[in-house]
């Protein structure tokens, strides 16, 4: 079961990262010239669209390598997020082009749908961020470099979870306690006041 596991694990993310790597990354590199053209449409020097596409290049092998091993994969997800987000209001602008509405094959709409998969693929990355509730939602803030070990048989603590556990572990002792305690001064009571 623990191979299964492994393999679910990482198809779900080979999934999510196979826009980038090897698709994205292999198309800058190849077809050089015209990601840059495709930068100049919206900054003014070839500079400037020559330093987006390396960026962009960088963000989609490193981050999409990082999620994959599960090395500081909380942040490689983040900036994935952060970099799903940026391309889908840079590029994705399906309010520009004033078609919109003039029918099912208009320029704006197609724009419409990439928008939203590019939102949808943030949220996925989001989650790897963040995990799936919110009691995990601290673990990221506390430890943005720390790793979700997806490829482990048994679920991992965190720092802040093996520090917590004593605390909570004597909290509830005590409030079981304490309940007790209450439960026993309840009983006592309501024999006194039976006839």
């Amino acid at each position: 079961m623990d191979a299964l596991s492994i393999a679910i694990a990482f198809g779900v993310r080979l999934a999510m990262v196979l826009l980038f790597l090897p698709f994205s990354a292999l198309d800058k590199i190849l077809d050089f010239r015209g990601a840059i053209a495709q930068a100049e449409q919206d900054v003014s020097s070839r500079s400037a669209a020559t330093a987006l596409i390396a960026a962009g290049f960088f963000i989609e092998v490193v981050m999409s390598a990082g999620v994959l091993t599960g090395v500081a994969d909380r942040a490689a997800a983040c900036v994935l997020a952060l970099y799903c987000a940026t391309t889908a209001l840079l590029w994705k602008q399906f309010w520009r082009p004033g078609d919109f509405w003039v029918g099912s094959h208009s320029r704006g709409r197609a724009l419409f749908w990439d928008f939203w998969k590019n939102v949808a693929l943030a949220g996925g990355f989001l989650l790897i961020t963040f995990g799936t509730s919110a009691a995990t939602v601290g673990q990221f803030f506390a430890n943005p470099l720390s790793s979700t070990h997806p490829y482990a048989a048994e679920p991992q603590m965190t720092r802040m979870e093996e520090n917590t556990k004593p605390l909570l572990s004597h909290a509830v002792a005590g409030s079981v306690a304490s309940g007790f305690g209450l439960q026993a001064r309840y009983v006592v009571a309501a024999r006194h006041r039976s006839p």
